[in-house]
């Protein structure tokens, strides 16, 4: 006791109880800390690398007209190039990639739809008999997959923006297709005629059909998302995304229905029906009758 003491009383023994204390709270801290998340620390380190690969993807396809940071370009007089592309988020940039309109070739009133270059091209064919080729083709569409999804995530963090939709948001099985017709005849009709099928506009521009299977539901919904060239923006406050959905399932059923009269003529109602049955059918009656009531020439006189 006298010893325990003696050395209390010591100059450094106050430090020596300090870093003791120290030491004691380091290691109850250490014992009761979480153990690293080493899932969560991959996929930070794979997101990382996804960044990295569409700041690459972007640099070598789109940069050359948006500029190396999406800033956009303008040209000696000051006009517009190409658009800044910091806020207009990945559902955009989804969309003109995956349609082919970006990157434009030849720029004009209007970008037409048209095959994806090679690095995005998602829908290429991969049905292939030759199971090498059929390999082959199914490596390039999941790495074209991957570059569009990359791509896409780089300029959502340029400055945000609306993102790709959901499946489950642009299901058409799960949309009111009767709620989509009046919708659709509301908003889209007047550009894209009642049953999508397209339009012209002012200004050599037009609006695309939507009958075709080749326009997604994704593309439909990221379209109303973020208003390309001519097209209004629909947001979620003008159209909510059950709206949107429904007017995906109008669509879509629309495509489907057989047209059991034959020929659609445009499926556009009687207005082209009547004129075909006046211009078609009263034109050959007419055509009919000329020919009975025609007076037959008379036979030739025997010399």
């Amino acid at each position: 006791m006298k010893r325990f003491t003696a050395w209390r009383r010591r100059p450094w023994a106050g430090y020596a109880v300090v870093l003791a204390a120290l030491a004691a709270i380091g290691v109850i801290y250490a014992g009761f800390q979480p153990k690293p998340d080493h899932a969560q620390a991959a996929n930070t380190a794979q997101a990382a690398n996804d960044l990295q690969n569409g700041k690459q993807l972007f640099e070598k396809n789109c940069a050359s007209c948006h500029g190396l940071n999406g800033e956009g370009t303008k040209d000696a007089k000051g006009n517009a190039m190409a658009p800044s592309l910091i806020g207009v988020g990945a559902a955009s940039v989804d969309f003109q990639v995956s349609t082919g309109r970006m990157p434009a070739m030849n720029p004009g009133a209007q970008m037409p739809r048209k095959d994806p270059i090679p690095a995005f091209d998602v829908n290429i064919k991969t049905d292939y008999a030759e199971p090498e080729k059929r390999e082959a083709a199914l490596k390039q569409k999941a790495q074209a997959e991957k570059n569009l999804r990359d791509l896409n995530a780089y300029i959502q963090s340029l400055g945000g923006g609306p993102e790709v939709p959901s499946a489950e948001a642009v299901d058409p099985e799960k949309g009111d297709a009767a709620l989509g017709g009046k919708l659709f005849r509301t908003n889209c009709a007047q550009c894209h005629s009642f049953v999508g099928s397209g339009g012209a506009l002012t200004g050599g521009k037009y609006a695309p059909p939507l009958d075709t299977s080749d326009v997604t539901p994704t593309q439909i919904y990221e379209a109303m998302l973020t208003g390309p060239q001519a097209m209004p923006v629909f947001n979620d406050t003008t159209l909510t995304p059950e709206d949107k959905r429904a007017i995906i399932a109008y669509i879509v059923q629309t495509r489907e229905e057989p047209n059991p009269g034959g020929n659609g003529l445009g499926r556009i109602g009687p207005v082209s029906e009547g004129l075909v049955g006046w211009l078609v059918g009263l034109g050959l009656l007419v055509l009919a009758a000329a020919w009975i009531t025609a007076k037959k020439p008379k036979k030739l006189k025997k010399s």
